[in-house]
């Protein structure tokens, strides 16, 4: 009897992965091509994401976050709010304090209201990987027909549908997809799943090896190689393998982009002696901004005004600006308006109170994924720990060498949201959602 009242699987299924479908919809919007300076379409529905869930939350009276949740994911305000009172003129402090709290507060604390279970997170996980797929497409096909942005007076640069004002949108989507590809890979999911993932990620390396970011490639080799670590020695021995062949045949065998990958791979090194002028360039902001904090160490120049105190504290080595072209996009001059590194920007413009809450609640996120990956590896959920242990230690280190800005920064916002969503859960579960019978099953027939 029990068995006759039981819904269907399928439709079970269905009505599990429905919560995912919206913040999955920011993810594949955020690859199409920019409009204008203003909003894009994934900004636009990642705002409507968070109206949405609020309107969730007033129908089902409910707590949008448990207590922990609300602290870790609510540290940023402190200094983003003391920052933007510092701010030249109220529409920079508005504008700031609303990219701020978007990607690091509102974004990720909707995704981690929405998802209801596992089967959800991964439905998240791989609309990463088909966003990675198809921008990857786009700038291989970029690197082929000469159609990409200029490198080296070449138009060879993989930039995808970002295009060449935002170099970095290409090498973020691909990179997070092959983070997810990897740690999706590496779990228990079913063999057929776990190898596609593995498929993906090799095939995403070109692309992410042709986007000629240095940020990303490091910050993608660390996670990856700490992804591996946590899933077991075996595992990491056949997939580093597997990785060093494709490695092999790509550059060895096709010959792909040999001289200029290598060329790219040594100026990382390139502190001193002949370094290029993007080394120089970065470096000296990278000082202006710790000129600007060692003035005002607590609460910073106040938010948006790094651009007003940088030449006061940039030497004579700094550029005019970065060379843009190629892509669609006509040759001019992008003025250097941030000193390239999350931790450096949060430093001068909110101080030590702005960094000290913001990576604070990234560091508590880590702490806290860590801590149930533990559990994960004696149970289901593998694959979504190494996702979002992956994720947070990605962003983490390429926040080093970037920041936020472009239409590629809403999906910083979902990544986080993935990652709390794992950290701020009981077993995997959100303190917030109500869990049903199908929903269970759904979740269950997943992981099998």
């Amino acid at each position: 009897m029990s068995h006759a009242l039981a819904p269907p699987p399928r439709r079970a299924t269905a009505a599990a992965l429905l919560p995912a479908l919206p913040p999955a919809a920011v993810v594949v919007l955020a690859g199409l091509p920019p409009t204008g300076d203003g909003a894009g379409p994934a900004d636009v529905v990642s705002a409507l994401l968070v109206g949405y869930c609020v309107i969730l939350l007033l129908r089902e009276r409910r707590r949008p976050l448990s207590r922990v949740a609300a602290v870790v994911l609510g540290l940023p305000v402190v200094g983003v709010a003391l920052a933007a009172m510092g701010a030249a003129s109220p529409q920079a402090a508005f504008g700031g304090l609303g990219r701020y709290l978007q990607v690091f507060v509102l974004v990720p604390a909707a995704v981690l209201v929405l998802l209801r279970g596992r089967a959800d997170f991964r439905v998240l996980a791989w609309s990463f990987v088909g966003l990675a797929g198809w921008q990857g497409s786009v700038g291989v096909y970029q690197y082929v027909t000469g159609t990409g942005a200029s490198y080296q007076g070449e138009t060879v640069r993989a930039v995808g549908t970002f295009g060449a004002s935002d170099v970095m949108g290409m090498a973020t989507a691909v990179s997070l997809g092959v983070v997810c590809a990897a740690g999706i890979a590496l779990g228990r999911a079913p063999v057929r799943q776990r190898a596609a993932a593995a498929g993906c990620a090799l095939l995403l390396v070109l692309p992410l090896a042709l986007s000629f970011s240095r940020g990303a490639w490091i910050a993608t080799a660390l996670a990856c190689a700490v992804q591996l670590a946590l899933a077991g020695l075996r595992r990491a021995l056949k997939v580093a393998a597997a990785v060093v062949a494709a490695g092999v045949v790509l550059v060895g065998g096709f010959g792909v982009g040999t001289a200029m990958l290598q060329e790219r791979i040594d100026s990382i090194t390139e502190v001193t002696g002949t370094p290029d002028q993007s080394v120089v360039d970065r470096y000296t902001l990278w000082a202006a901004a710790a000129g600007m904090w060692r003035e005002h160490p607590w609460t910073g120049v106040g938010l948006k005004n790094f651009p007003e105190y940088r030449d006061g504290h940039a030497t004579l080595a700094l550029s005019s600006g970065s060379d843009i072209a190629g892509a669609g996009t006509e040759y001019h001059k992008q003025a250097l308006l941030s000193p390239h590194s999350m931790y450096l920007l949060v430093l001068s413009e909110q101080g030590l109170v702005g960094l000290l809450s913001l990576a604070g609640g990234w560091l508590a996120l880590l702490v806290c994924a860590l801590r149930r990956l533990s559990r994960a590896r004696r149970g289901p959920g593998l694959d979504c720990a190494l996702v979002a242990v992956g994720l947070l230690l990605w962003l983490l280190t390429d926040f080093v060498y970037g920041d936020i800005g472009g239409p590629s920064t809403v999906l910083t916002g979902v990544a986080l949201g993935l990652t709390a969503w794992w950290a701020l859960s009981r077993d995997g579960r959100p303190h917030t959602a109500r869990r049903d019978g199908a929903s269970e099953r759904a979740e269950e027939a997943a992981t099998r």
